[in-house]
């Protein structure tokens, strides 16, 4: 069985805006304010990721997002995976798939993501998606959540988390520092059994 995991990139208030085209564009472009060393951290804990998943999953906004910065052309080692790696995105108005190796889930999110889940063996990575995230731990398919902290408070701007309709318990299971001061940490979901 899968095991969906949420990989952001989020701001120290939990900001997810990262470029200056999304959102109102007050709040994107702090992903650039990295510097060189912490950005080369960034891309080695990224690609390992990568190399460590068996599909991704995507909204129909990340998978775009990832196709206008030039991913299906890109070289290296991790271009390579992920253009590889099985993509999945939920959409209903999707039509042109300019990525190899990309399945369009149509219908019900929930049902359709479930069954992938049923269908994958390992780490079914989903990449910064504003509205699929919430989605995800609202119907308690994420399994994974992996916050990687750039340390900027910026006040305002799109979040990761919104209202749920119950209580997502998630216990920390791993920290570790990436790059000069971004803390990666890794929580999983808490199962409440009966």
């Amino acid at each position: 069985m899968g095991r969906i995991v949420i990989s952001e990139n989020v701001s120290l208030d939990g900001v997810i805006e990262i470029a200056p085209e999304e959102g109102d564009g007050r709040f994107g472009g702090w992903f650039d304010w990295m510097g060189d060393e912490d950005r080369a951290a960034w891309a080695e804990t990224e690609a390992a990721e990568a190399m460590g998943a068996e599909a991704l999953l995507m909204g129909r906004g990340s998978y775009e997002y990832f196709i206008a910065r030039g991913w299906p052309s890109r070289t290296g080692a991790w271009a390579d995976r992920l253009r590889a790696l099985p993509k999945h995105v939920v959409s209903s108005t999707l039509e042109d798939l300019g990525w190899e190796n990309t399945t369009v889930l149509g219908g019900d999110p929930v049902h359709e993501i479930a069954t992938l889940k049923q269908k994958v063996d390992g780490d079914i990575i989903v990449y910064a998606s504003g509205r699929l995230v919430p989605a995800l731990i609202e119907h308690d398919l994420a399994d994974e959540l992996r916050l990687l902290v750039f340390p900027f408070v910026l006040g305002a701007g799109q979040r990761l988390f919104g209202a749920t309709s119950a209580k997502k318990p998630m216990r920390l299971a791993e920290t570790r520092m990436v790059g000069d001061g971004m803390p990666l940490l890794t929580y999983r979901t808490v199962r409440e059994t009966a």
